[in-house]
This record gives C-alpha cells, sequence and structure tokens, in this order.
C-alpha cells in the first residue's frame, strides 16, 4: 500500500546530533507520530562523528549528506533531483539556521516551518562574514518562498514572518508539544534557593546575564545553588564567568541529561531563568511548568509567547542584569508567590501537546498537496 505522503525534510541537524535542539525535538516527535499515520519521510541532514550515512529512526529515515561545508549545496541536489524523479510529494524546510531557499530548485509544493529567523542576532552566534550570511539570505524569503506554505511555532515568529513581507494568510500557527516533566513531590515554596537554567549554551542565549544577575543574590540567599543544564559552545566563556563572578563553587555544569534526570534537577529547583534575546518558542520554558517551576525570562520574541508575564513566571527587558536579579529574588523569598505561579504554569503547560501539533501538521501537509 502506498504512503499517505511521501516528505522530504530538510533540516541541518538530525535528532541524533550531539548538537541537537528544539528544531530536532520537532522534527522527531512529528515525523514519528506522523509515521504510523501512513506518512513516509526522508530526512536530508548533515554528518557528524561515528554516525552512518543512512539510518532509521523511530521510522524517520536519515540520510546524512556530509560534512557542513558540503551540506547545503548537496541538500539542495537532493531536493532538485529527487522532487523532480517525482520521490517526494511534499518538502518541509525548517528555517531556523541558513535557509535552503528550497522553493527555487524543488519541483514538489514547500511547506516552511519557520521556529525563528536570526536576523541581526545571528552576529552574537557566529562570525561577523557568515552571520552577514545568514542575514542576506533570510532576505531572500519573502521572494524566494512566495507560493510556499508557512507553519510558525509561536505569535512572534508569525508576526516576523509578516514584517519580513509574509502576507498573513500564508502562515499557519502550531504550537509546538512538550515532554512533560514530572512535578515534584514538594511545593517550590518548600525548595532550597536552586535557580536553573535549561537549553543550549550559546552566545545568544545570554546565560551570562542569569549567573550576574544570580552573584548579586548570594548575600541575601548564601544557600543559593545554580545549575545549569545543557550542551554548547558557550560552556567555557560562562565557566569562566561564574570563577570570575565567584559563584563557581556553588554552580553545576550538567551537560546534556535524560528526561528523568531533568525531572530530578527540577523536582528541587525553585525557579528557572531564560535569559535569550530571541526563541521560536520557548520549549524548555513549558517543560519547566509541566514540573511546576516559575520562569523567569527575557521580554524577547517566543519567549513573550511561551511565559504568561505576572501568572507563570516574569518577563523582565533583555540583557537588565538588575531586572533579572529584582524578579528572581521575589520568586526566592515570597512562598505564596511562588507556589500561585507554579500552579499557573502547570494548567498552561498542559496546553501543549505533541499529538495535537501532529494532527495540525497532517492537516497542512495534506493541504500542500492539493492541486492549485
Amino acid at each position: 500500500m502506498p504512503p499517505a505522503c511521501r516528505v522530504l525534510v530538510l533540516n541541518e541537524r538530525d535528532p541524533l546530533h550531539p548538537a541537537a535542539g528544539g528544531a530536532e525535538v520537532h522534527v522527531s516527535e512529528i515525523c514519528t507520530r506522523l509515521a504510523s499515520r501512513g506518512f513516509e519521510f526522508t530526512l536530508a541532514a548533515c554528518s557528524h562523528s561515528g554516525a552512518p550515512a543512512r539510518e532509521i529512526f523511530h521510522g524517520l529515515e536519515i540520510r546524512r549528506l556530509g560534512p557542513l561545508p558540503l551540506y547545503y549545496l548537496r541538500a539542495a541536489w537532493l531536493c532538485a533531483r529527487d522532487t523532480r524523479r517525482g520521490n517526494f510529494d511534499v518538502v518541509v524546510e525548517h528555517l531556523n539556521k541558513l535557509p535552503f531557499l528550497s522553493p527555487m530548485v524543488s519541483a514538489a509544493p514547500v511547506v516552511a516551518v519557520c521556529h525563528h529567523l536570526f536576523g541581526t542576532s545571528a552576529f552574537l552566534q557566529v562570525a561577523w562574514p557568515i552571520a552577514a550570511g545568514v542575514v542576506a539570505a533570510e532576505k531572500l524569503i519573502p521572494t524566494c518562498y512566495k507560493r510556499a506554505a508557512f507553519v510558525a511555532v509561536s505569535e512572534s515568529t508569525r508576526e516576523d514572518l509578516v514584517a519580513r513581507g509574509i502576507p498573513r494568510a500564508q502562515i499557519r500557527i502550531v504550537h509546538n508539544g512538550i515532554r512533560p516533566a514530572k512535578p515534584g513531590l514538594d511545593p517550590p515554596s518548600r525548595r532550597g534557593p536552586r535557580v536553573a537554567y535549561l537549553g543550549r549554551l550559546e552566545p545568544y542565549k545570554r546565560v551570562d546575564v542569569m549567573l550576574a544577575a544570580l552573584a548579586t543574590l548570594v548575600p541575601r540567599f548564601p544557600g543559593l545553588e545554580v545549575v545549569i543544564v545543557g550542551r554548547g559552545a558557550d560552556r567555557p566563556r560562562l565557566e569562566d564567568a561564574a570563577q570570575r563572578l565567584g559563584i563557581a563553587e556553588r554552580t553545576r555544569f550538567c551537560g546534556f541529561v535524560s528526561d528523568s534526570e531533568r525531572d530530578a534537577i527540577l523536582g528541587r529547583t525553585r525557579v528557572c531563568v531564560c535569559p535569550s534575546v530571541k526563541e521560536g518558542w520557548g520549549l524548555t520554558v513549558i517543560e519547566a511548568n509541566s514540573a511546576g517551576v516559575p520562569v523567569v525570562a527575557s521580554d524577547a520574541p517566543g519567549l513573550r509567547d511561551a511565559v504568561r508575564n505576572g501568572d507563570t513566571g516574569f518577563l523582565v527587558p533583555e540583557g537588565d542584569v538588575a531586572q533579572f536579579a529584582q524578579r528572581i529574588q521575589r520568586l526566592l523569598a515570597d512562598d505564596a508567590l511562588v507556589d500561585r505561579m507554579s500552579q499557573a504554569g502547570l494548567a498552561w503547560s498542559q496546553r501543549f501537546d505533541w499529538d495535537n501539533a501532529a494532527h495540525a501538521m497532517a492537516a497542512v501537509l495534506d493541504a500542500a498537496r492539493e492541486p492549485g
């Protein structure tokens, strides 16, 4: 029996890549669910050490096309060749790093899944010649994708696309789901002064802002504990920052952890912090809420959609160390407030489900195949 829909997925990393993040979680969760409904997915990704050129992962066929310098050209060639041969019905391109500009080469309809575009924040992440290339490539999106369907993971991402020239009617919002954490046995008010960060360790995530804010709170909370969960290129700089700020002995870098380890950490955490300058959504924010942990986050795209300010956590101006410190202090000091926000966060997190997201994506893929 032929598949309901044969889909080529373009995403730089596969879910098994050592630097996999939120976009790769999206690929894994959506494709796994829709594979059981007759969809057939092939992911074209770059290679990484020790990984085979082809692999099946929970119903998703992964094709690794070589090292990053060659990857985008090879992905374009694969897309052009195989869509012209009729091997795929739809191309799903994940817009979260360098645009593939797949509508220029694909003979099949394109669905662009947009987590977030970098814009000038790319200059915080990579060397300026590369960042300039990313910004220039993003400027081509309105022209190159004028016939593509768009899926935005948040209201902020949709507004960014509209501001760049994508018609609002062309964009559908499909919120990410979460892998719910297990709430701790004790309410946050009974936990010690532990503050945690979950996510990639990259310059644009601005974890250094959190460290600077927490360093000012040590005199009032001498038992303060800082837990940083995640991996990334910025870890050495952050370790140096913790040492310089005098909080290295109370700061623990955990690296990548399993879901059960994450749950154990969150079960003893009072406050989570997300100081990023930009997110597509706030996946780790909602995961923290699902464990009953309030969040203090930047009032930045994506995060302002994930945090209900004053209800499930606080939004503060991006990069404002004093404001981060003030809001974290309130949650560390006020038992009634932290427990109220904990309950609100639990309720809010239950709205975000991968089954619902997969159902919505199936409708988008089916619509993309319709003639005209």
